[in-house]
């Protein structure tokens, strides 16, 4: 076992504080990562705060962060995808059973045994697995993916979920030339909608409800910006979409949604809203409509996603911190104040 620099929260109230926690010695399958660069999500902040204690209650001391670039630091003997000083990235999940349908059709992140990269048991050496808030993680190689070296680590760590989460039901719909799709919500998650489906060759439009996020949709992809409370902008896009991605995490209508499906267009949820949705069961059913959600990605596809982002130079749009103003940036991520994801550089843990 070795040592490791991390910020940990103690309980749901308490503020990050740096810590020592544990981590394993590389064993043949496992790659050893320098963490450079760690995204913070929006589920971390639920996560630490306990706010999902009925479907996933949070264990203390509890080190937070799926969205983990570095660098190659060692490599176990039967080690073959990677060689130390190669750049990678550790998403959402370390393991899976292997074994199940989902995991042998590329579906890990619907195994029943997955083993997320924070909160998690550790088999390894006991406890709870945790996160990319800290200097070094090991993991087995097959849940480490490749970082194109073209892209910024600052910005790529982001695109291990926000990325795959956006990537995988905008890949499983179907996006691409001649498809008109729709992004609603402009956040971590829905500026990476944008960036992505635009790349793909759709014709993307964003819905929102801020008219002040109209130039930055445009930049970053955008062919159309609707606000969404303007009922004349809405019905202008009756009937006409193949598919919306609704990145929203708010109470919102998703009845006005649907309605600007085409028929057999589909409506994906990526955002989670913490009431139930009332949706109505004509406009589904009058013109073959769906309604969907996804989680994440496969370990496959989201390789798939980060060659893809390679290739298109792209990476989520972040605002850079050290360690030590993580507490700040979780009271502003509640106030939605950040263009679009921090990114917390790692090199200050070391400070």
């Amino acid at each position: 076992m070795q040592n490791a620099k991390a910020y940990a929260a103690s309980s749901a109230t308490s503020p990050f504080a740096s810590t020592t926690i544990a981590r394993r010695d590389p064993t043949p399958n496992d790659v050893q990562i320098d963490i450079l660069f760690c995204g913070i999500c929006h589920s971390d902040l639920h996560q630490v705060r306990d706010e999902w204690h009925d479907m996933m209650p949070t264990v203390y001391p509890c080190v937070p962060g799926h969205e983990i670039a570095g660098r190659v630091t060692k490599v176990g003997s039967s080690v073959t995808k990677f060689k130390v000083g190669d750049l990678a990235g550790v998403g959402c999940m370390v393991d899976s059973d292997r074994t199940c349908p989902e995991c042998k059709q590329g579906f890990e992140q619907f195994c029943n045994n997955m083993v997320l990269t924070y909160n998690s048991p550790d088999k390894h050496i006991g406890g709870v697995t945790y996160g990319g808030y800290s200097d070094t993680i090991v993991v087995d190689e097959n849940f480490v993916l490749r970082i194109p070296a073209n892209l910024s680590l600052a910005g790529a760590a982001p695109l291990l979920c926000a990325g795959i989460t956006t990537f995988s039901p905008l890949h499983h719909w179907g996006v691409g030339k001649g498809k008109k799709v729709g992004i609603v919500g402009l956040g971590g998650l829905g500026h990476m909608g944008v960036k992505l489906a635009h790349a793909m060759g759709a014709h993307v439009v964003l819905f929102t409800t801020s008219p002040n996020k109209k130039e930055d949709a445009l930049r970053l992809g955008a062919d159309e910006v609707v606000i969404s409370r303007n009922a004349d902008e809405m019905n202008k896009h009756t009937g006409s979409l193949d598919f919306i991605l609704d990145a929203v995490a708010a109470e919102h209508d998703l009845n006005a949604y649907i309605n600007l499906l085409a028929r057999d267009g589909n409506i994906t949820l990526v955002g989670a809203p913490p009431k139930p949705f009332q949706i109505g069961a004509f406009p589904l059913i009058f013109r073959r409509r769906s309604f969907s959600g996804s989680l994440i990605g496969g370990i496959a596809e989201t390789q798939e996603m980060l060659d893809f982002c390679g290739q298109h130079n792209i990476t989520s749009e972040v605002e850079v911190i050290p360690i030590q103003k993580v507490n700040e940036a979780y009271e502003r991520l509640l106030k939605s104040d950040v263009k679009y994801r921090f990114s917390i550089d790692m090199a200050s843990l070391k400070g």
